[in-house]
Protein backbone atom coordinates (compact mmCIF):
# COMPACT_ATOMS: atom_id res chain seq x y z
CA UNK A 1 0.00 0.00 0.00
CA UNK A 2 1.01 3.70 -0.85
CA UNK A 3 1.34 5.69 2.83
CA UNK A 4 1.85 9.09 2.61
CA UNK A 5 3.12 11.06 5.80
CA UNK A 6 2.58 14.87 5.85
CA UNK A 7 3.87 17.90 6.91
CA UNK A 8 1.87 19.15 9.89
CA UNK A 9 0.54 22.35 9.29
CA UNK A 10 -1.28 22.97 13.08
CA UNK A 11 0.18 26.11 14.97
CA UNK A 12 3.37 25.17 16.57
CA UNK A 13 3.10 21.68 15.47
CA UNK A 14 6.40 20.13 14.77
CA UNK A 15 5.90 16.06 15.08
CA UNK A 16 6.22 13.82 12.33
CA UNK A 17 3.73 10.78 11.82
CA UNK A 18 6.24 9.12 11.17
CA UNK A 19 10.44 8.74 11.58
CA UNK A 20 13.25 7.94 9.02
CA UNK A 21 13.42 4.10 11.01
CA UNK A 22 9.76 4.02 10.54
CA UNK A 23 9.15 4.74 7.14
CA UNK A 24 12.37 1.74 6.69
CA UNK A 25 9.79 -0.35 8.62
CA UNK A 26 7.44 0.00 6.48
CA UNK A 27 9.20 -0.21 3.55
CA UNK A 28 10.54 -3.26 3.97
CA UNK A 29 7.48 -4.27 4.80
CA UNK A 30 6.66 -3.88 1.23
CA UNK A 31 4.84 -1.09 1.31
CA UNK A 32 5.40 2.51 -0.79
CA UNK A 33 5.98 5.59 1.56
CA UNK A 34 5.79 9.27 0.35
CA UNK A 35 6.18 11.44 2.69
CA UNK A 36 6.31 15.87 1.99
CA UNK A 37 9.68 17.28 1.81
CA UNK A 38 10.22 19.02 5.24
CA UNK A 39 8.13 16.79 7.12
CA UNK A 40 10.50 15.91 9.85
CA UNK A 41 12.79 19.21 9.66
CA UNK A 42 11.26 20.64 12.67
CA UNK A 43 12.73 17.80 14.99
CA UNK A 44 15.97 16.98 13.03
CA UNK A 45 14.97 14.07 10.35
CA UNK A 46 15.78 16.06 7.01
CA UNK A 47 14.47 14.84 3.69
CA UNK A 48 17.82 12.92 2.86
CA UNK A 49 17.18 10.77 5.77
CA UNK A 50 13.90 9.58 4.97
CA UNK A 51 15.04 9.27 1.20
CA UNK A 52 17.64 6.83 2.25
CA UNK A 53 15.20 5.18 4.51
CA UNK A 54 13.02 4.10 0.80
CA UNK A 55 10.73 7.11 1.31
CA UNK A 56 9.56 9.09 -2.30
CA UNK A 57 9.79 12.59 -1.11
CA UNK A 58 6.89 15.22 -2.80
CA UNK A 59 6.73 18.65 -2.84
CA UNK A 60 3.40 19.99 -1.64
CA UNK A 61 0.49 17.82 0.15
CA UNK A 62 -1.20 16.37 -3.14
CA UNK A 63 0.94 14.11 -3.33
CA UNK A 64 0.20 12.60 -0.25
CA UNK A 65 -3.28 12.97 0.02
CA UNK A 66 -3.63 10.91 -2.82
CA UNK A 67 -2.42 7.80 -1.00
CA UNK A 68 -5.19 4.98 0.54
CA UNK A 69 -3.35 5.59 3.81
CA UNK A 70 -2.41 8.85 5.45
CA UNK A 71 -0.17 8.52 8.72
CA UNK A 72 0.10 12.09 10.22
CA UNK A 73 -0.01 13.50 13.73
CA UNK A 74 -2.93 15.97 14.53
CA UNK A 75 -6.78 16.21 13.40
CA UNK A 76 -7.17 17.75 10.20
CA UNK A 77 -6.70 21.71 10.09
CA UNK A 78 -9.34 24.10 8.19
CA UNK A 79 -7.10 23.87 5.15
CA UNK A 80 -6.87 20.30 4.88
CA UNK A 81 -10.47 19.25 5.68
CA UNK A 82 -11.06 18.76 2.13
CA UNK A 83 -8.22 16.79 1.32
CA UNK A 84 -9.38 13.17 2.50
CA UNK A 85 -11.36 10.79 -0.44
CA UNK A 86 -14.28 8.26 0.13
CA UNK A 87 -12.54 5.11 1.13
CA UNK A 88 -9.32 6.40 2.35
CA UNK A 89 -8.00 5.76 5.58
CA UNK A 90 -6.77 8.46 8.17
CA UNK A 91 -4.29 7.59 11.00
CA UNK A 92 -3.93 10.05 13.51
CA UNK A 93 -5.08 12.00 16.28
CA UNK A 94 -9.36 13.05 15.50
CA UNK A 95 -10.76 15.00 18.44
CA UNK A 96 -14.02 15.32 16.54
CA UNK A 97 -15.89 16.02 20.11
CA UNK A 98 -15.50 20.08 20.04
CA UNK A 99 -15.00 20.48 16.58
CA UNK A 100 -18.45 20.27 14.72
CA UNK A 101 -17.23 21.50 11.28
CA UNK A 102 -13.80 19.07 11.78
CA UNK A 103 -16.70 16.04 11.73
CA UNK A 104 -18.73 17.72 9.19
CA UNK A 105 -15.97 17.69 7.18
CA UNK A 106 -14.64 14.08 7.96
CA UNK A 107 -18.20 12.92 7.27
CA UNK A 108 -18.74 14.47 3.77
CA UNK A 109 -15.31 13.01 2.79
CA UNK A 110 -16.42 9.30 2.90
CA UNK A 111 -13.06 8.25 4.29
CA UNK A 112 -12.23 6.28 7.54
CA UNK A 113 -10.62 8.22 10.35
CA UNK A 114 -8.80 6.01 12.98
CA UNK A 115 -8.46 8.08 16.41
CA UNK A 116 -5.25 7.66 18.40
CA UNK A 117 -6.46 8.93 21.52
CA UNK A 118 -9.21 5.79 21.12
CA UNK A 119 -7.33 3.34 20.05
CA UNK A 120 -7.19 0.09 22.66
CA UNK A 121 -10.09 2.02 24.46
CA UNK A 122 -12.30 -1.83 25.44
CA UNK A 123 -8.88 -3.36 25.84
CA UNK A 124 -8.33 -1.48 29.03
CA UNK A 125 -5.26 0.89 27.78
CA UNK A 126 -4.71 4.06 25.56
CA UNK A 127 -1.48 2.33 24.00
CA UNK A 128 -1.25 5.52 21.48
CA UNK A 129 -2.55 7.97 23.91
CA UNK A 130 -0.66 7.18 26.72
CA UNK A 131 3.22 8.10 25.69
CA UNK A 132 1.79 11.83 24.42
CA UNK A 133 0.02 12.15 28.17
CA UNK A 134 2.93 10.91 29.97
CA UNK A 135 4.61 13.91 28.34
CA UNK A 136 1.70 16.73 28.66
CA UNK A 137 1.90 15.65 32.19
CA UNK A 138 5.38 16.24 33.16
CA UNK A 139 5.17 19.40 30.86
CA UNK A 140 2.40 20.74 32.76
CA UNK A 141 4.17 21.70 35.50
CA UNK A 142 7.08 23.16 33.45
CA UNK A 143 4.77 25.69 31.47
CA UNK A 144 2.83 26.30 34.96
CA UNK A 145 6.22 27.49 36.72
CA UNK A 146 6.47 29.78 33.63
CA UNK A 147 3.13 30.77 33.92
CA UNK A 148 3.48 31.76 37.35
CA UNK A 149 6.55 34.30 36.40
CA UNK A 150 5.43 37.87 36.58
CA UNK A 151 6.32 38.47 33.26
CA UNK A 152 3.76 35.83 32.11
CA UNK A 153 0.86 37.21 34.34
CA UNK A 154 1.82 34.93 36.86
CA UNK A 155 2.00 36.17 40.61
CA UNK A 156 5.53 35.38 41.32
CA UNK A 157 5.09 31.81 43.19
CA UNK A 158 8.21 29.74 43.16
CA UNK A 159 6.82 26.57 42.94
CA UNK A 160 9.75 24.27 44.97
CA UNK A 161 10.29 27.51 47.81
CA UNK A 162 13.31 28.22 49.27
CA UNK A 163 15.48 26.08 52.12
CA UNK A 164 17.91 27.34 54.26
CA UNK A 165 17.96 30.07 57.29
CA UNK A 166 15.55 31.86 56.08
CA UNK A 167 12.53 29.60 54.24
CA UNK A 168 10.07 30.25 52.09
CA UNK A 169 7.26 27.98 51.55
CA UNK A 170 7.18 26.06 48.75
CA UNK A 171 3.77 26.46 46.15
CA UNK A 172 0.53 24.57 46.42
CA UNK A 173 0.00 22.47 43.25
CA UNK A 174 -3.37 20.75 42.72
CA UNK A 175 -3.68 18.12 40.13
CA UNK A 176 -7.64 17.05 39.42
CA UNK A 177 -7.19 13.13 38.03
CA UNK A 178 -5.31 10.22 38.85
CA UNK A 179 -4.75 8.89 35.24
CA UNK A 180 -1.63 9.75 32.83
CA UNK A 181 -1.29 12.53 33.20
CA UNK A 182 -2.24 13.10 36.74
CA UNK A 183 0.40 10.56 37.89
CA UNK A 184 3.22 12.28 35.73
CA UNK A 185 2.01 15.73 36.68
CA UNK A 186 2.65 14.46 40.17
CA UNK A 187 6.33 12.81 39.54
CA UNK A 188 7.30 16.56 38.88
CA UNK A 189 5.25 18.27 41.31
CA UNK A 190 6.60 15.89 44.21
CA UNK A 191 10.36 16.08 42.76
CA UNK A 192 10.72 19.71 42.95
CA UNK A 193 9.21 19.92 46.23
CA UNK A 194 5.88 21.82 45.62
CA UNK A 195 3.24 20.89 47.89
CA UNK A 196 0.67 18.51 46.35
CA UNK A 197 -3.18 17.59 46.50
CA UNK A 198 -4.41 15.36 43.82
CA UNK A 199 -8.43 15.01 43.28
CA UNK A 200 -9.99 12.10 41.72
CA UNK A 201 -13.42 10.55 40.94
CA UNK A 202 -12.92 7.48 42.69
CA UNK A 203 -10.39 5.95 45.28
CA UNK A 204 -9.93 3.07 42.54
CA UNK A 205 -7.82 5.75 40.85
CA UNK A 206 -5.76 7.31 43.39
CA UNK A 207 -4.65 3.84 45.35
CA UNK A 208 -1.72 3.08 43.04
CA UNK A 209 -0.27 6.65 43.64
CA UNK A 210 -1.59 6.82 47.22
CA UNK A 211 0.57 3.88 47.83
CA UNK A 212 3.66 5.31 45.98
CA UNK A 213 3.60 8.90 47.56
CA UNK A 214 2.03 8.07 50.89
CA UNK A 215 2.01 11.18 53.33
CA UNK A 216 4.31 12.73 50.74
CA UNK A 217 1.47 14.10 48.82
CA UNK A 218 -2.52 14.86 49.49
CA UNK A 219 -5.35 12.56 47.77
CA UNK A 220 -8.53 13.36 48.16
CA UNK A 221 -12.01 11.95 45.83
CA UNK A 222 -15.01 14.24 45.23
CA UNK A 223 -16.24 17.89 44.31
CA UNK A 224 -16.67 19.27 47.47
CA UNK A 225 -12.45 18.38 47.93
CA UNK A 226 -12.17 20.45 44.93
CA UNK A 227 -14.24 23.39 46.02
CA UNK A 228 -12.08 23.48 49.50
CA UNK A 229 -8.70 23.39 47.42
CA UNK A 230 -8.84 25.46 44.25
CA UNK A 231 -8.92 28.65 46.31
CA UNK A 232 -5.40 28.16 48.37
CA UNK A 233 -3.71 26.58 44.96
CA UNK A 234 -0.96 28.50 43.05
CA UNK A 235 -1.08 26.21 40.18
CA UNK A 236 -3.98 23.94 38.90
CA UNK A 237 -3.28 21.03 36.59
CA UNK A 238 -6.56 19.40 34.62
CA UNK A 239 -5.56 16.15 33.46
CA UNK A 240 -9.29 14.47 33.52
CA UNK A 241 -9.55 11.87 30.54
CA UNK A 242 -12.85 10.32 29.48
CA UNK A 243 -11.61 8.69 26.03
CA UNK A 244 -13.56 10.39 23.04
CA UNK A 245 -15.54 12.44 24.79
CA UNK A 246 -15.59 16.09 26.11
CA UNK A 247 -13.67 16.76 28.85
CA UNK A 248 -16.24 17.23 32.09
CA UNK A 249 -16.57 20.83 32.80
CA UNK A 250 -15.18 20.54 36.52
CA UNK A 251 -14.21 24.09 37.19
CA UNK A 252 -16.80 26.63 37.40
CA UNK A 253 -15.80 30.27 37.04
CA UNK A 254 -17.16 30.90 40.51
CA UNK A 255 -14.27 28.87 42.02
CA UNK A 256 -12.05 30.58 39.60
CA UNK A 257 -12.23 33.92 40.67
CA UNK A 258 -11.31 32.92 44.40
CA UNK A 259 -8.02 32.11 43.52
CA UNK A 260 -5.47 35.02 44.20
CA UNK A 261 -4.75 36.97 41.39
CA UNK A 262 -1.94 35.49 39.23
CA UNK A 263 -2.38 32.14 39.78
CA UNK A 264 -2.30 29.50 36.92
CA UNK A 265 -4.48 27.01 35.28
CA UNK A 266 -2.82 24.54 33.12
CA UNK A 267 -5.34 22.66 30.91
CA UNK A 268 -3.78 19.58 29.69
CA UNK A 269 -7.96 18.06 28.19
CA UNK A 270 -8.50 21.26 26.52
CA UNK A 271 -8.15 19.35 23.22
CA UNK A 272 -11.74 17.45 24.80
CA UNK A 273 -13.21 20.67 25.15
CA UNK A 274 -11.18 22.00 28.79
CA UNK A 275 -12.36 21.00 32.47
CA UNK A 276 -12.49 24.85 33.27
CA UNK A 277 -15.66 27.08 32.15
CA UNK A 278 -13.44 29.88 30.96
CA UNK A 279 -10.77 27.59 29.32
CA UNK A 280 -10.37 28.20 25.53
CA UNK A 281 -7.78 26.97 22.74
CA UNK A 282 -4.49 28.60 23.08
CA UNK A 283 -1.33 28.10 20.26
CA UNK A 284 2.29 27.40 21.08
CA UNK A 285 2.75 31.14 19.41
CA UNK A 286 -0.15 32.49 21.97
CA UNK A 287 -0.41 30.36 24.22
CA UNK A 288 -1.47 32.04 27.57
CA UNK A 289 -4.60 34.40 28.56
CA UNK A 290 -5.64 35.74 32.00
CA UNK A 291 -9.62 35.11 33.15
CA UNK A 292 -10.74 35.89 36.69
CA UNK A 293 -7.36 37.02 37.26
CA UNK A 294 -6.08 33.45 37.05
CA UNK A 295 -3.39 32.52 33.88
CA UNK A 296 -4.98 30.07 31.52
CA UNK A 297 -2.83 27.95 29.64
CA UNK A 298 -4.59 25.84 27.15
CA UNK A 299 -2.36 24.52 24.41
CA UNK A 300 -3.98 21.52 22.78
CA UNK A 301 -1.11 20.28 21.29
CA UNK A 302 1.20 20.74 24.25
CA UNK A 303 3.98 17.42 23.93
CA UNK A 304 4.87 19.30 20.43
CA UNK A 305 7.16 21.57 22.74
CA UNK A 306 9.49 18.20 23.33
CA UNK A 307 8.48 17.26 19.32
CA UNK A 308 11.24 15.24 19.01
CA UNK A 309 11.09 13.16 21.95
CA UNK A 310 6.90 13.18 21.27
CA UNK A 311 7.62 12.16 17.66
CA UNK A 312 10.23 8.80 19.03
CA UNK A 313 7.37 8.03 21.74
CA UNK A 314 4.24 8.31 19.42
CA UNK A 315 5.92 6.34 16.15
CA UNK A 316 6.68 3.58 18.56
CA UNK A 317 3.35 3.33 19.82
CA UNK A 318 1.48 3.63 16.90
CA UNK A 319 4.17 1.94 14.27
CA UNK A 320 2.57 -1.82 14.84
CA UNK A 321 -1.40 -0.13 14.06
CA UNK A 322 -0.20 1.80 11.03
CA UNK A 323 1.32 -1.56 9.82
CA UNK A 324 -1.67 -3.04 10.28
CA UNK A 325 -3.76 -0.56 8.57
CA UNK A 326 -1.86 -0.80 5.41
CA UNK A 327 -3.55 -4.27 4.79
CA UNK A 328 -5.80 -4.47 1.81
CA UNK A 329 -9.01 -3.70 3.66
CA UNK A 330 -9.92 -1.98 7.05
CA UNK A 331 -11.61 -5.43 8.07
CA UNK A 332 -8.47 -7.54 7.77
CA UNK A 333 -6.91 -4.49 9.63
CA UNK A 334 -9.39 -4.64 12.70
CA UNK A 335 -8.90 -8.38 12.31
CA UNK A 336 -5.19 -7.74 12.83
CA UNK A 337 -4.93 -5.91 15.33
CA UNK A 338 -8.29 -5.39 17.28
CA UNK A 339 -7.34 -2.93 19.42
CA UNK A 340 -8.01 -0.80 16.26
CA UNK A 341 -11.42 -1.20 16.57
CA UNK A 342 -12.76 1.38 18.76
CA UNK A 343 -10.43 3.78 17.02
CA UNK A 344 -12.14 4.08 14.29
CA UNK A 345 -14.39 6.94 14.88
CA UNK A 346 -15.63 7.73 11.41
CA UNK A 347 -15.90 5.43 8.59
CA UNK A 348 -17.32 5.71 5.17
CA UNK A 349 -19.65 8.60 6.49
CA UNK A 350 -20.70 7.42 9.48
CA UNK A 351 -20.05 8.11 13.12
CA UNK A 352 -18.87 4.66 14.62
CA UNK A 353 -17.51 5.70 17.61
CA UNK A 354 -20.20 5.26 20.80
CA UNK A 355 -19.27 8.15 22.65
CA UNK A 356 -18.67 10.29 19.70
CA UNK A 357 -22.22 9.41 18.70
CA UNK A 358 -23.70 10.44 22.35
CA UNK A 359 -21.38 13.64 22.33
CA UNK A 360 -23.00 14.73 18.71
CA UNK A 361 -26.21 14.59 20.07
CA UNK A 362 -25.62 16.72 22.41
CA UNK A 363 -24.44 19.04 20.80
CA UNK A 364 -27.40 18.50 18.31
CA UNK A 365 -29.94 19.14 21.43
CA UNK A 366 -27.87 22.15 22.48
CA UNK A 367 -28.44 23.98 19.26
CA UNK A 368 -32.12 23.19 19.37
CA UNK A 369 -32.58 24.19 22.64
CA UNK A 370 -30.55 27.80 21.75
CA UNK A 371 -32.99 27.81 18.57
CA UNK A 372 -36.01 27.36 19.98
Amino acid sequence: MRIGVPREVKDGEFRVGLTPQGVRTLAAAGHALVVERGAGAGVGFDDDAYAAAGAQLCVGPDEIWDCPLVVKVKELQPTEYRRPRPGQRLFCFQHFGPEPELLDAALASGASFVAYETVGENHGSLPILAPMSAIAGRLALQVGMWCLQKQNGGSGVLLPGIAGLNPVAPGRVLILGAGNVGANALAIAHGIGAEVSVIAASERRLGPLRARYRERAEFLTGGDALAARIADADLVVGGVLTPGQLSPKLVTRAMLARMRRGSALVDVGIDQGGIAETSRPTTHSDPVYVEEGVVHYCVPNMPSACARTASLALEAAALPFAAALAADSLHAALAARPELATGVQVRAGAVTHAHLARDTRRALKRLEEMLA
